[in-house]
């Protein structure tokens, strides 16, 4: 009774510090959100007798993989044959513009791997796990394999649904309005709902995305320019909804400083920076847009507006989170804001506004 009992506190011990050393994996990842892609966001750790003697996180595409920075960082690498590694993904198996991390791991001679998720990239998928099993590794998969999923859920849904991870985003008044009535506006002009706090907090949305797309409608209105301005980071892939292409050549989204995919049914001259992409306007809109976005290797996108096209993609189906800010602000009437069914999963204060997240609890 007495060796049951040691061998169950011993297990639970094991599973104990395995989790605590893949959430510092996770934490480590994240540093890269907004860099990696097309590539996954991923921590390793290198631990010797319960002490991390070296941590690294993956960068940016063609830059060394987290393993790699992990196991350069150890200052004695006679130590890294009696030490395990910890990694939040399992490590690749194929050259691609990196050699193969379990190849690496192999010949360092570490024999411990453990691991969060399993890599669903087709050029992955397990192999590397099995490489590391055939060269006689002890290998754990399935640590905080919820919480390394989620790490991924951009990477994750490109490879099963084929599709870019979905964000729909908008700022509503108290009185549940995006937009003031709109009659007789004679300048463009945005009329702000939230706090310059929230307002920051989308740059820093839009730096960790990919791309950002809006309707016909919200550019002729506000001429946004849809860039990152209020947050370090690379500007994301403009896409802009333009049937008939009744934007104007000198409004923002036009203007090259970032490259803008235009969706219209209509022939157009590209300039640098501006492409143009014909979709069929009487058919699925929001799938037809996926569909191109997958092409591209594109694993994320913000939608950012207006309320039409907000509505579109809830009514297809196709989201995934919901980030919606509230103000204190009142208009009284104007332009409602989308009608959302989905899960409330977060709700925090901005000083006087509040941002709610959802999730689309369908998928």
């Amino acid at each position: 009774m007495g060796a049951s009992i040691l061998i169950k506190s011993l297990y639970f011990y094991a599973v104990k510090i395995h989790e605590k050393y893949m959430l510092r994996c996770i934490q480590l990842a994240k540093n890269g959100l907004g860099t990696t892609y097309p590539n996954p966001l991923v921590g390793s750790l290198i631990v010797h007798e319960n002490k991390i003697i070296g941590e690294g996180w993956h960068y940016k595409s063609g830059f060394p993989h987290a393993e790699v920075n992990a196991i350069t960082s150890v200052s004695d690498v006679g130590l890294l044959k009696e030490s395990t590694i910890y990694v939040s993904l399992e490590p690749c198996s194929h050259f691609g513009k990196t050699p193969p991390c379990a190849d690496l791991i192999i010949a360092k001679g570490i024999k411990k791997v453990v691991i969060g998720s399993t890599d669903p990239n087709p050029k992955v998928a397990g192999r590397g796990i099995k490489k590391l099993m055939d060269a006689g590794c002890d290998v754990i998969v399935g640590v905080l394999d919820v919480e390394c999923n989620e790490l991924n859920k951009r990477f994750f849904t490109f490879h099963h649904k084929k599709r870019p991870y979905i964000f729909l985003k908008w700022a509503e008044t108290s009185d549940g309005f995006i937009a003031p009535k709109n009659e007789n506006r004679e300048e463009i002009k945005p009329v702000w709902i939230t706090n310059e706090f929230s307002r920051q907090l989308v740059h820093k949305m839009r730096a960790e995305e990919q791309a950002i797309l809006v309707g016909t409608n919200t550019v002729l209105q506000d001429n946004p320019s849809l860039t990152v301005r209020d947050w370090g980071g690379e500007n994301p892939l403009r896409l802009v909804i333009d049937r008939n292409l009744k934007i104007p050549e000198d409004f923002s989204v036009m203007d090259g400083q970032a490259k803008t995919l235009v969706f219209t049914e209509k022939i157009a001259s590209e300039k640098e920076n501006l492409e143009f992409l014909k979709i069929d306007f009487s058919e699925d809109i929001p799938t037809q847009i996926c569909e191109a976005l997958f092409q591209r290797n594109i694993q994320s996108v913000i939608i950012e507006g207006g309320a039409k096209t907000l509505q579109t993609f809830i009514d297809s189906n196709l989201w995934d989170e919901a980030l919606v800010f509230k103000s204190t602000v009142s208009f009284g009437e104007g332009l409602s804001a989308p009608a959302l069914k989905g899960k409330l999963i977060s709700q925090k204060k901005i000083k006087n506004d509040s941002l709610q997240i959802f999730i689309n609890q369908n998928h």
